[in-house]
């Protein structure tokens, strides 16, 4: 391989300031050989390895490599194998397998143990104990006695054998015995000092909706194609005007990528595909018109002169300066920065308000020393491990919850995963206490008995806090299934009025600070579909990925979203999650109003983080429970802002500069 190709691969896969071992470099570019990948592709793999695997991306070495290229090819062997059985299968259709069907018996062994009159079903009776155990949800005393976990004791090995292994499902580790907990992986801001957990008798928190959350409530399943491409159009000329008043570019200037002309024009569309399959490339790039500015043609887009200083992504709304003079392609020259929204701002008088409500006691609402600063968490689901339903996860991450003394907890769904293993067969018991009747039982009675508990003795231990709850288009009881998304029923699940529902994406203040949240996850999109050129302007993937979201001023930027094929794979049966759930004609629901958020929490199966980028913090507290182990969760602490070193801008307001106040810990559960 070229000097180009080992920079490429030290820049993928290597650590800042250490280049790969040699015989590192010489096992990737093996595996590269061997099936065909670019250094690009076998970083995906390699990344969806690791997480599969649960192990750190930076953890590069010979073994794991090895592994990895083992793991490789076994994929490669059971494609190769459903391919043939397919074939085979085929070609055995037309003919009646005469003996079986007079048995009554299944014809192909497919049924068995799933219908009375099959062989399997009497040899699955005679070995399953007519009484099942019941499963224990855990309290708030044994998550913090380290009492041994009912999960997964209380399940027989049969069960897990019928239920798990031959679901997908990978059997976990005991909670109890996880690995490291309480570590703390990444810090932003490590100057700021965490406070002393103080409690208080009046809630600290005010929220303020900035998003209208009536208009979720949306009907599903019923898109039209027209509806769906206005929407699509209204958003490439949208960005024309924020364009044309942010760069004060002449109207005359804009015009059609797709016409052919020897005047250099500034041309704005969609980035896209000419391909329906594959990855987006430099050969297969073109750029979407709306029908008002191009008659919703499409042009191949030349990116030569750009020196591959560029990267883009499906969706994504971009402004070129170039020329099409031969009308096959648009030559461009440049590529036009996109305004963004201003920065969030108060008037000195609200944020005195907040300051005063910081204080929380009545008695110090006139002192004057500095209030303690806000201690916000927040956790993604799925909140437990693929062989049981304990959720001890969300048990201890509410335990935690109540020792420090967090004024509010901030949970993103699934909450109930309709892609557990255990969920998707229907075969579990609910708590002991869980008295109903069985014939009425419903996903928000599982609910009310295995994840409301949690939260209510939260309450019960800290009665100031708020806990949020943003569901996902995997919650298993949520009826309202596109994103964006509709808020939970919150009849019969057995909340505490502490807790609030609110949709899928949110934009809310919290105080002053405008927090931004969405359960979909954005950033594996955008980071399997990008495409990068040789020299980006930026080459921090996680600074690459918020950008976009930012300059996009969307929650979820990304069209058409990634194929569930290449999603990371699941416990249910055929292991494929759900996916984005798009409504097209409510995309404008997911889009930034107004102002650039102080804060976005946006879930991701990609590794945890906190950034500041664009005067924006971005968090990624990534999942509390992976299908094996454990996850992280995110705690910050946001320090009061400093009304007399703050300066007064445009119409008397100022900044929150949430960005320089706040602490982020990204920390295992």
């Amino acid at each position: 391989m070229t000097e180009a190709d080992v920079l490429e691969l030290n820049e993928l896969f290597g650590v800042p300031n250490k280049e790969l071992e040699p015989d590192v470099v010489s096992e990737l570019q093996s595996i590269m050989r061997m099936h065909s990948l670019s250094a690009q592709d076998l970083h995906f793999k390699w990344e969806s390895y690791s997480i599969k695997m649960d192990i750190d991306t930076n953890s590069l070495s010979l073994n794991t490599l090895r592994a990895l290229k083992q793991d490789i090819q076994d994929a490669l062997e059971r494609s190769n194998r459903e391919h043939h059985a397919h074939i085979k299968t085929e070609k055995r259709s037309g003919a009646t397998p005469r003996t079986a069907l007079k048995s009554g018996g299944d014809v192909y062994g497919m049924l068995e143990g799933m219908v009375p009159n099959t062989p399997g079903t009497a040899k699955l009776s005679k070995s399953l104990p007519r009484r099942r155990t019941q499963l224990e949800t855990p309290s708030m005393s044994r998550v913090k006695g380290n009492i041994p976990s009912s999960s997964p004791d209380f399940k027989s090995p049969l069960r897990l054998e019928n239920q798990l292994d031959s679901m997908n499902a990978i059997p976990a580790a005991s909670f109890n015995e996880r690995a490291r907990p309480g570590e703390i992986i990444e810090v932003l801001n490590e100057h700021l000092k965490p406070p002393e957990p103080t409690p208080y008798a009046e809630p600290r928190i005010k929220l303020t909706a900035t998003s209208d959350q009536k208009k979720l409530g949306y009907k599903t399943l019923a898109m039209k194609t027209s509806e769906a491409s206005e929407i699509l159009d209204d958003r490439i000329d949208e960005f024309v005007g924020y364009l044309r008043e942010y760069s004060n570019i002449d109207e005359n200037e804009f015009g059609s990528a797709a016409s052919q002309s020897t005047t250099e024009i500034v041309a704005v569309g969609r980035i896209a595909s000419d391909s329906s399959e594959g990855k987006l490339n430099e050969a297969s790039l073109i750029l979407e018109t709306s029908r008002r500015t191009g008659g919703g043609k499409r042009i191949h887009l030349n990116l030569q002169q750009l020196g591959g200083r560029y990267h883009f992504f499906p969706g994504q709304i971009a402004a070129f300066r170039g020329i099409n003079s031969s009308g096959n392609e648009f030559a461009v020259k440049e590529v036009l920065e996109m305004p963004l929204l201003p920065n969030a701002a108060s008037t000195p008088e609200v944020l005195e308000t907040h300051l005063e409500r910081l204080r929380g006691d009545p008695d110090a609402m006139d002192s004057d020393d500095e209030p303690a600063p806000l201690h916000i968490m927040f956790g993604s689901g799925p909140y437990t491990a693929d062989d049981n339903l304990d959720f001890e996860p969300l048990h201890a991450l509410c335990s935690q919850a109540a020792d420090t003394h967090a004024d509010a907890l901030v949970l993103t769904g699934p909450f109930i995963d309709v892609n557990h293993p255990l969920i998707a067969t229907g075969d579990f018991d609910l708590p002991e206490e869980a008295n109903v009747d069985a014939d009425t039982v419903t996903m928000s009675t599982v609910f009310k008995y295995m994840i409301s508990p949690a939260l209510n003795r939260l309450v019960a231990l800290n009665s100031s806090i708020t806990i949020l709850l943003i569901p996902s288009v995997r919650d298993v009881i949520a009826k309202h299934v596109s994103w964006p998304q509709d808020l939970l029923p919150r009849k019969e699940l057995g909340l505490h009025k502490n807790a609030r529902i609110i949709g899928n994406p949110m934009t809310l203040a919290m105080n002053e600070m405008v927090l931004g949240i969405s359960s979909q996850d954005v950033f594996w999109d955008l980071r399997h579909e990008e495409l990068v050129g040789s020299q980006p302007t930026d080459s921090s993937i996680v600074s690459r990925t918020s950008r976009y979201v930012i300059e996009q001023r969307h929650y979820f930027p990304v069209f058409p979203p990634v194929d569930r094929q290449k999603l990371p794979k699941v416990g249910a049966a055929d292991g494929l999650p759900t996916g984005a759930m798009l409504d097209i004609s409510y995309l404008k629901l997911g889009e930034m109003v107004n102002v650039r958020p102080d804060v976005i929490v946006m879930p991701s199966a990609l590794p945890p983080f906190a950034k500041v980028v664009e005067s924006v913090l971005v968090i990624n507290p990534g999942y509390l429970s992976k299908r094996r182990g454990t996850g992280t969760y995110a705690r910050m602490s946001l320090f009061p802002l400093k009304l007399e070193d703050e300066e007064v801008g445009i119409e008397g307001r100022i900044g929150h500069q949430v960005f320089k106040r706040a602490r982020v810990e990204i920390t295992r559960i």
